[in-house]
């Protein structure tokens, strides 16, 4: 117990001081602003939005010809791509099977380097035409860019179809892999290994601030530089810059500062939990390319910039980036941020974690010494140890007869993970149900069958030793579950911590004896599903926009079917990693509980 309150007590004090620290800029190539930005291409901006937009509603798709016939009249080196991609089944977004589109892209070459390294600037565009103000800029960007000597890399200007589809169908390309069954024309132009990226999106030609996203694809995040870098040059250009939509504290001396932080750094958490990447620099991450995606914000503040603004914290961030001698390296990699201009290091945060994996490893302790003792013997009456007794061959426990659960666990979590996309055609042929509807109604069902069956296998072992059969089962799991937490922690640390806080304490209290009742309630709302369906809630209560239990439901099944289709479409790690591990782990705790 106490080490599980001394856990979250440590996570809660992340956000005072001396835990967090300020922000600091780590390359000492990007440790001054001192560029001048010279930006001046708002109108032009604008104008190519409204074209954009135009030819965008005209064709009903991306206009390829036209961002050909601009890229060209700017001075850029023009290619174009095309993908497509068979999903595992359709979803809200994409209505049809095969999604096919086009990625144009033009590069405009360094007049002081060769083609070696280069920088990105990519902007997606979805099946609406929100983002056209992010086209028409980066646009003008590139029109101005064109104009300039100085430039000692390569910049690619991106624009993809169907949002991370085409980042995704174009970073493939661009690197010559396949890791996600993507089908795609060969890359005709290439410049050199890009170093950093900047993913751009916004709704409107005036915004209020600039909100950054740097969770990318299974929790990675970009060097802690990338995002110095943004906050130094928004603060330069007067610009508002937020996180998690969050503005920074000010004051970390009183309470309110840090209470704030904490709301920022419980986002950053479920964020990073889920895996997704949110936004197109997501995918960037995997290729080892440091990236970020900035959104523009437009809400009812009184100050407003327009896109000259936001154009020259563009132009200075792309300066300095400019002057990297070799990829950024300096800063940290793992890290949390309860604001832009505070962070917490690895060596701070993980020993939240490790306080609450050291329940488990006590836990399993103490269930090995009682076994040992019980087959040792006991001592004599009397006082005097007498000769070890050992237990008649009927009353061991062989790990022989564990196998039963494990593979019937690991089965149920083997059928969660593979029959739901098999079976769709089954179910919309005899229900009246999409297909995604399907894929998430065969999940929740083998979900509950789960329940049914693992708890009969005690009757393999329970006739040989029925006493200390449950407390061998229950020390496998207990190791079961800590080495995959323990693995989990060290990739994304956000995901491990939140299912060891949830499932730390019912694994510790499972056993046949005892208010089983209450055992049960307690593995029930702290199993993966119903960790999922909290987070979700709180990640909403967190944004002042709380869901009612109806709505929570809603948003718990498309949670279920987007994080299966991630998996198949990007290669997001989280649903293979509750259904072939943490579930069947958490079988082994509920045939513990109804052990007989």
């Amino acid at each position: 117990v106490l080490s599980y309150v001394a856990g979250i007590a440590w996570f809660l004090a992340l956000v005072f001081p001396p835990l967090t620290q300020r922000t600091y800029m780590s390359e000492n190539a990007m440790g001054s602003t001192m560029v001048e930005e010279q930006f001046a291409g708002g109108d032009r901006a604008r104008a190519f939005a409204r074209d954009f937009a135009a030819h965008r509603k005209k064709s009903g798709a991306l206009p390829v010809a036209w961002l050909e016939r601009t890229m060209r009249s700017v001075g850029l080196e023009v290619y174009t791509q095309s993908f497509s991609r068979k999903l595992p089944f359709p979803d809200e977004t994409h209505e049809r099977y095969m999604v096919s589109g086009t990625n144009v892209y033009g590069i405009l070459r360094a007049p002081r380097a060769a083609s070696t390294e280069s920088l990105v600037l990519t902007v997606p565009c979805g099946s609406d035409s929100t983002n056209s103000q992010a086209v028409g800029l980066l646009l003008a960007l590139a029109a101005h860019f064109r104009g300039q000597i100085y430039w000692a890399k390569d910049i690619i200007f991106l624009v993809t179809e169907h949002d991370l589809l085409g980042t995704e169908a174009w970073l493939e390309a661009y690197h010559d892999v396949n890791v996600t069954g993507m089908q795609s024309s060969p890359l005709q132009g290439r410049a050199g290994a890009i170093q950093a990226a900047l993913a751009l999106e916004l709704s409107s030609d005036v915004v209020t601030s600039l909100d950054v996203a740097v969770e990318g694809l299974n929790g990675q995040l970009p060097n802690l530089d990338l995002l110095n870098l943004f906050q130094t040059f928004c603060q330069k250009g007067g610009l508002l810059c937020t996180l998690q939509g969050k503005l920074q504290p000010q004051d970390w001396t009183s309470l309110d500062g840090p209470l704030q932080g904490l709301q920022t750094l419980l986002l950053m958490v479920l964020r990073q939990a889920s895996g997704r990447p949110h936004g197109s620099h997501g995918l960037f991450l995997r290729y080892r390319v440091e990236a970020l995606t900035l959104r523009g914000i437009n809400s009812f503040r009184q100050y407003k910039y327009d896109l000259v603004a936001v154009g020259k914290a563009l132009e200075g961030m792309f300066r300095k980036l400019n002057h990297l001698l070799e990829r950024l390296h300096q800063s940290f990699f793992l890290y949390l941020l309860p604001a832009l201009s505070r962070f917490v290091s690895i060596g701070l945060y993980m020993p939240a974690a490790g306080f609450l994996l050291l329940v488990l490893g006590l836990k399993a302790l103490e269930l090995w010494m009682q076994l040992h003792e019980a087959e040792v013997g006991v001592e004599e009456p009397g006082g005097a140890p007498g000769p070890s007794v050992p237990l008649p061959p009927s009353q061991g426990v062989g790990l022989a007869s564990l196998v039963a659960p494990l593979l019937i666990s690991q089965a149920m979590g083997l059928a969660l993970y593979v029959l739901p996309v098999l079976g769709q055609h089954v179910a919309t042929q005899h229900f009246p149900v999409a297909e995604a509807e399907a894929v998430v109604l065969t999940l929740l069902a083998i979900y509950a069958a789960g329940l049914a069956l693992p708890h009969n296998t005690h009757r393999v072992v329970s006739t040989q030793a029925p006493d200390r059969g449950w407390m061998a089962l229950k020390l496998v799991a207990l190791i079961y579950l800590a080495l995959q937490l323990g693995c989990i922690v060290l990739t994304n640390f956000s995901l491990g911590f939140l299912l060891a806080t949830t499932m730390v304490p019912a694994a510790a209290l499972a056993k046949p004896h005892g208010p089983r009742t209450l055992y049960a309630a307690l593995l029930v709302l702290t199993s993966p599903a119903a960790t999922l369906l909290g987070s979700l809630l709180l990640w909403r209560e967190l944004q002042e926009a709380p869901l009612s239990l109806a709505e929570g439901w809603q948003l718990f099944l498309a949670a279920l079917a987007q994080g299966v289709l991630e998996h198949h479409t990007y290669g997001a790690l989280l649903f293979p990693l509750l259904s072939l591990g943490l579930y069947p782990c958490w079988l082994l705790f509920w045939n513990v509980l109804f052990w007989k």
